[in-house]
C-alpha cells in the first residue's frame, strides 16, 4: 500500500515537473545556453527581460546576432517616446551597458600591433627621460616614422640633432579606440617637406594602455559651452543666457570631442548644453586635454563627462547607436540636406564652393569668436585672464 502510494507521489511529482518545464521550457533553454556560452546570471536577467518586450521568437539570437540586440533595443526606445517610466529607462541603461561591453570586445581585436599601421597627423606626446613631455605628430610613416621636431610649451627647447640616438617613449590616442604607447630610438634628423623632422625606428610592440570604455560616433552637433566658475553649482539647472558657441564633433556618454575659437585650457569644468532629436542634453564635466591649432586659432578640446542624467544618457545612447525611429531619421536626412541647399545659396560666388559643412562651421565658430573676444574677455578676467576668448592662456599638455 505505501509503495503503491510513494508511486503516486513520484508520478504526479515527474507529471508536475513536466509541466512546469513545458511552461517555462524556453527561458530554461535560454538561461542553460546563456551560461554555457560564457554569459554572466546578470546580463542574462537584462536579455531575457528585453527578449519579452519585443516578443523574439528565438531569444537566444541576443546572444550571436548584434543586429537581432540592436533591433530589440530599438523597439524598446520606441516605447520610452511614450514611457519614461523609470524601469523603462534602468533596462535600456543596462541594455546600453551591455551592447557597449560587446562592441568593446569586438575592437579589442581591431587594436594595433606595430607602428606601421600609424596614420599621418596623429598626434603624439613624446617623453624624453629627465626632460619632460613634448607634442609633436606623425607627418610621414614609411621605412620610418617621421615627425616634427618636437615642442614644449610651443617652443623648440631642443634641436633635431640633439635627439638623435635618443631612447623616447611615445604615447598617442587613436580615435575610436584606445590609448598607445611604445619605446623607440630617433634614428636620424634631417629635411621633410621642407621642414626639420625626426626619423623614428619602428616598433613591433604597442601596448594598448587603456580601452576606451564608451563608444563614439563623428557628428556636427551645435552647442553652448558654459565654463563653471562656481565650486557648487545646480548641474541640472538648464542655461537661459548664451554660452560660448561650439561644435560637437564626436560625442559619447562619457565625453566629447568638442571645437571652439581660440585657446583652450585643461582641467577647467564646464556645462555642455545641446539638442538631440530635439530632446535637451546637459553634460557637467572636465576638459582633459586640449589641441590649440595657431593657424585657425582654434581648439579641439577632449570633455570627459562626470554628470549626466540617466534619461539624457540613454538619449545620447540612442543617438551614437543609431536607433532613432526611420521616420526621424528621414526628417533628420531632409533637414541636414536643406541645410547644405542653404549654405550653398548663401556662399555662392565664393572662393571656395566645395568646401563642406564641417569646414563652414568652424568658420561661423571661429567669426564668432573674433566677434566676441572683447566682450566676453572682460566678463570672464577674474576668472579665466585677459587674452583668450574661449578659456585662457594654454597651460602645458600632459601626457593625455
Amino acid at each position: 500500500m505505501y509503495t503503491l502510494i510513494v508511486l503516486i507521489i513520484v508520478l504526479i511529482s515527474i507529471i508536475a515537473l513536466g509541466a512546469l518545464y513545458t511552461v517555462f521550457k524556453s527561458k530554461i533553454n535560454f538561461y542553460i545556453t546563456g551560461l554555457d556560452s560564457g554569459f554572466s546570471l546578470t546580463d542574462l536577467q537584462v536579455l531575457w527581460e528585453a527578449a519579452q518586450i519585443c516578443d523574439l521568437d528565438m531569444p537566444t539570437s541576443l546572444f550571436f546576432s548584434l543586429p537581432s540586440l540592436t533591433k530589440c533595443m530599438t523597439q524598446i526606445s520606441n516605447r520610452t517616446s511614450t514611457d519614461d517610466s523609470a524601469r523603462i529607462q534602468l533596462l535600456m541603461s543596462k541594455l546600453f551597458n551591455y551592447r557597449t561591453k560587446i562592441q568593446n570586445e569586438s575592437d579589442d581585436k581591431k587594436g594595433l600591433t606595430n607602428t606601421h599601421s600609424l596614420e599621418k597627423g596623429q598626434p603624439l606626446r613624446i617623453i624624453l627621460p629627465g626632460k619632460g613631455v613634448f607634442a609633436s605628430e606623425i607627418v610621414n610613416n614609411g621605412s620610418m616614422i617621421v615627425i616634427n621636431v618636437p615642442r614644449q610649451k610651443e617652443l623648440i627647447p631642443y634641436t633635431a640633432e640633439e635627439w638623435v640616438n635618443k631612447v623616447i617613449s611615445v604615447y598617442l590616442w587613436r580615435r575610436g579606440d584606445a590609448r598607445y604607447v611604445f619605446d623607440t630610438t630617433v634614428v636620424q634628423c634631417g629635411v621633410f617637406l621642407g621642414k626639420s623632422a625626426l626619423f623614428l625606428k619602428h616598433s613591433a610592440n604597442l601596448v594598448r594602455t587603456q580601452k576606451r570604455r564608451a563608444v563614439r560616433i563623428k557628428c556636427q552637433i551645435y552647442g553652448m559651452l558654459y565654463i563653471i566658475k562656481k565650486e557648487t553649482v545646480d548641474i541640472k539647472a538648464i542655461e537661459t543666457q548664451n554660452g560660448f558657441r561650439c561644435l560637437i564633433e564626436d560625442i559619447s556618454e562619457s565625453g566629447a570631442l568638442i571645437r571652439i575659437g581660440g585657446k583652450g585650457l585643461q582641467n577647467v569644468k564646464i556645462k555642455l548644453q545641446f539638442n538631440i532629436q530635439n530632446r535637451l542634453i546637459l553634460m557637467v564635466g572636465v576638459i582633459r586635454t586640449v589641441e590649440f591649432n595657431e593657424e585657425q586659432n582654434q581648439s579641439l578640446l577632449h570633455f570627459e563627462c562626470t554628470h549626466i542624467d540617466t534619461l539624457m544618457r540613454n538619449e545620447v545612447l540612442k543617438f551614437v547607436y543609431n536607433m532613432m525611429p526611420e521616420s526621424e531619421k528621414e526628417v533628420l536626412e531632409a533637414i541636414e540636406q536643406t541645410e547644405g541647399d542653404e549654405q550653398k545659396v548663401e556662399h555662392k560666388g565664393e572662393s571656395d564652393e566645395t568646401q563642406d559643412n564641417a569646414e563652414i562651421i568652424k568658420k561661423e565658430i571661429e567669426a564668432e569668436t573674433q566677434e566676441n573676444r572683447l566682450s566676453e574677455q572682460k566678463k570672464d578676467d577674474s576668472v579665466l585672464g585677459k587674452t583668450e576668448p574661449v578659456i585662457t592662456k594654454e597651460e602645458e599638455i600632459n601626457v593625455f
